[in-house]
């Protein structure tokens, strides 16, 4: 077996990249609008983010938790999904208490997309183990 691929950098590139789309510090760019640049730069953090925790997480590259990676996967499918709704529901009360101020303009569209993945592989996942597309080659994990 491999070593364990390196994620710390790519963490720490990802929040400094996430934190400055907090600060008006970006320059316009060629396309002349200093909060699309913001945008673009907080997108890349959290892209960083998301693949040091999957090398984190699973301890390999990749971006994509598939069934074979999961050590538990007929529990993991509920956090997944419980995250995924804890997204959606940030995004509404951010919005009814005027929290949405506070971040950039973006930011319910993306933690709602991000949500939204979440909640389609967990249900992805719940139907390849437990539900109707359960065959008899997945292996029953406790």
């Amino acid at each position: 077996m491999g070593e364990e691929p390196e994620w710390r950098l790519l963490g720490l590139f990802g929040v400094i990249c996430l934190i400055q789309t907090f600060l008006d510090i970006t320059p316009a760019g060629p396309w002349d609008s200093r909060s699309f640049s913001r945008g673009a730069v907080g997108l890349i953090g959290l892209v960083c983010i998301y693949i040091a925790w999957f090398r984190f997480t699973f301890k390999q590259k990749g971006l994509i938790p598939t069934i074979g990676i999961l050590k538990k996967p007929k529990k993991s499918w509920i956090y997944v999904m419980t995250f995924g709704i804890a997204c959606y529901l940030f995004v509404i009360l951010s919005r009814r208490m005027s929290f949405e101020e506070y971040f950039p303009e973006t930011t319910g569209m993306i933690v709602l997309l991000i949500g939204s993945l979440s909640l389609l592989n967990s249900i992805y996942v719940w139907m390849v183990v437990s539900g109707p597309l359960k065959q008899d080659i997945v292996k029953e994990q406790e």
